[in-house]
This record gives C-alpha cells, structure tokens and sequence, in this order.
C-alpha cells in the first residue's frame, strides 16, 4: 500500500476477532486482521458433488470463506459429505451454514453436519415467534457451543422481527418528535442485531465467536445502519447488500456502498451478491469482492492492469485484446503462483494504447507495454521497473509481451515450492 493511500483511508475499526477453523486452516475475522472475502454456492445443498465442486470454483477464485444453504434435512444430511469431497480434493475453505426457520431441527438432528460446518449464520427475524423464537434461537447457539463454532447473527431488512419493528413503531409514535418509518426500521435491524448478541452470550457463546451483520438493498440505507451500529458494539462486521442487482448495477450499487464504509475503517469481511446473468460465472461476485479491496489498497489478490479507456487515437483493438489476455493469464496462474511466488498480488502491468499516457504510465508501472495507436510507429516499447528494455514489433507483441511477463515474474518473485 502507498503512502499516500495509507493517508487516506481510515484506521481500521477496533473488533474484537473471531477465529473459523477447517481441518489445519485457520482464518481471523476482526481484529485487524485483513478483510475476509466471502462467497455462496446457489447449488442444491442436497447434491453434494455439484456443491462442492461451485465450493472448489468460488475458493480457487479467492473466496477464502463459502456458505451454502442448508434449508432441508437432505441438505443437512449431504453437508458431511460435501465437506469429505472437499477434502479429498485439497480444498481447505471454510464451510459456512446458512440457517432459516427451521436450523433449530436441523442442527440439533443432524450433528455430523453441525460438526462439519466452520461457522453459522442465523437470521433471528425468522427463527420463530415469541417464545418459541426464544427457544429455537436459543436450541442454535447451544448447538454453537457444544462444537465450538463462531456464529454470525445476521439480521435482514426483508426478514425484521416484526414483534421488534412494531413495538419501536409504537414507541416512535409516542414521541414528542417521531423518527421517519425507515429510521425507526433501521434502529430495529440495529437493535435486533445487538439484542440477539447479548442473548446468545448470556446462553454461553463467547463474545469472540460472534460476528454481526445488518443487511438492506439500499445503498444509503447500508451507510447508514453500518455507521451507526459500529458506534454501538465491537463485534466483527460482515459487509454487504442483500440483493446487489445484476451486471453493472450490481457492480456499482456493492461498490458505492462498500467502499465509503470500508474507507471509513468499518467492516471486517465482506460478499458482493450478485445476481449471475442466465448461465454466467458464480465467481464473478468473488472478483468484484477481491477488486473492490485491491483497487482501495486494503489487500493485494492478483496483479493489476492499469490500461486506457482509448480514444480516437487507438482505433486498432490490439491493446484492448492484450489487456484482457494478460489479465486473464495472471488471474489464472494466481493460484499456483499464490504458493510458489509469494508476494506476486502485489505486481502492477500497464497495457497502454498510444504516445500520450503509454510511456507514462508504462514506467510508474513494475512492467509495461505502449501499443502503437493510429498512426504512430508500428512498435512497442517495454519498461520494467521505469526504465525501458525492448522495442517489440511485428504480428508478436503479445506472445513476446507475456513471455516477456512470464520472465519478469520468475526473477522478481521467485519460483518455490515446486
């Protein structure tokens, strides 16, 4: 992280941290550690090989936490083996459960999946009414306590305790001054959020195996019940809009959110939920998440390309086609790389189309292309580490220009573990 980027971004809000544990793996949620990026699989929980094999995709990816739905007793009963597949497969990411109206059963009928599971997640607006909400919360979060696993109480705008709202509408309705309805809805995720965490600490959950979450579609909604609820608790905060959208508005919408809470040092592991186009990518959610964090200098996942918008002075498609190629090419090397060339998330490669920034921008990079752009000289110069080392030319840029990438990794980053 820059200097100048260390200047701007807030210090980190002060949690207290939470541990999740699979097999030898162990993962800080809080507590100045970085944030976590999570994910969820939208498989048939019950079919334990297609989920494990989206659990494989979505933590190749760089998901480094995976929930899965767990609504039914075949869901319940397959969590097991999807745990065991994963195994076999050398996937250590931890496997989050996601419990509604009825994880009070399930949890309690089927152990093995309490067990196999690293983390809960309960929603205390659909657990159940009265006493018997009471009941079944409480039935979770001792079943939390007997395998020793943290819990996120994660309380939703579309799933609010209704007994809470009402009885705060009513009270705000009694005020000389009454609060607007959604901010009387807002003091009610919050409160509901907190209440249920001082309940499940008084039936014996450590405070530092809970995290909280308030989720709302809205992006201002989000600030807002996010800033207010990090003045009022230390728990670890999970980030994230209940429904983003699709494409670019979905993008846009976990963006704009997100990074004004994260700037402002609030937040401690973070899902952008996206809706996938018809047959899309479910990874693509997990690449958002990871650019959201690298491009505000909060965590290094994968090496950069910093490339132009182009203009009229690039008509040709070369440098749009070798930006897309390298940053496919180093996306996909990421996982073995992650191992054997430590340090590598860190690297920036700059695909620049014509004279006016390329140079530029090619030697403030660690390495860098400028294409020609229409009608200047049919070469490319390259630089590595600012200075300038080769002029590429003819029908090969790109193959020499990823080799050229290639060599650069090797003697920067180093090769172990192989």
């Amino acid at each position: 992280m820059t200097a100048a980027r260390n200047e701007a971004i807030g210090a980190r809000r002060l949690t207290r941290r939470v541990l999740v544990r699979s097999g030898g793996r162990e993962i800080a949620i809080g507590g100045g550690a970085p944030i976590v990026v999570q994910s969820m699989t939208n498989t048939d929980t019950a079919d334990a090989i297609a989920t494990a094999i989206q659990v494989k995709e979505l933590a190749r990816a760089g998901s480094e936490m995976v929930r899965v739905t767990v609504n039914t007793p075949e869901a319940a009963a397959a969590v097991p083996a999807v745990r065991e597949q994963l195994d076999r497969m050398g996937v250590d990411v931890p496997l989050v459960g996601d419990f509604h109206f009825n994880g009070h059963r399930l949890l309690a009928q089927y152990p093995d999946c309490a067990a196999a599971l690293a983390k809960y997640r309960i929603n205390p607006g659909n657990v159940g009414k009265g006493a018997r909400r009471d009941d079944n919360f409480a039935s979770m979060i001792e079943v939390a306590c007997r395998f020793d696993k943290p819990v996120r109480i994660g309380v939703n705008w579309g799933s609010l305790d209704q007994e809470l709202a009402a009885r705060l509408m009513d009270e705000n309705a009694a005020r000389p001054e009454p609060m607007t309805a959604d901010a009387v809805l807002r003091e009610a995720l919050i409160r509901s959020a907190i209440e249920s965490a001082q309940r499940a600490q008084e039936i014996g959950l450590g405070a530092d195996r809970i995290v909280l979450s308030c989720k709302v579609s809205g992006v201002q909604d989000l600030i807002m019940v996010y800033r207010d609820l990090a003045r009022r608790c230390d728990f670890p905060l999970h980030l994230g809009l209940t429904e983003a959208g699709m494409g670019s508005k979905g993008i846009v919408a976990s963006t704009a959110a997100l990074a004004v809470l994260l700037q402002e040092g609030i937040g401690d592991t973070i899902r952008v939920s996206l809706t996938p186009e018809p047959g899309g990518d479910r990874t693509r959610e997990v690449v958002v998440a990871q650019e959201i964090l690298q491009t505000m200098g909060l965590r290094d996942f994968a090496p950069l390309v910093i490339a132009c918008p182009g203009c009229g002075r690039t008509t040709s498609t070369v440098f749009q086609t070798l930006a897309a190629d390298i940053q496919a090419y180093l996306r996909e090397q990421m996982p073995r790389w992650r191992v054997t060339h430590p340090g590598v998330e860190s690297m920036r490669v700059a695909v620049m189309g014509c004279v006016v920034n390329g140079p530029g921008e090619s030697k403030h990079a660690d390495i860098g292309i400028s294409l020609p752009g229409t009608g200047e000289s049919p070469v490319a110069p390259v630089y590595v580490d600012g200075e300038r080392t080769v002029t590429l030319k003819g029908d090969g840029i790109a193959r020499e220009f990823q080799a050229i990438v290639d060599r650069y990794v090797e003697r920067r980053f180093g090769a172990r573990g192989e």
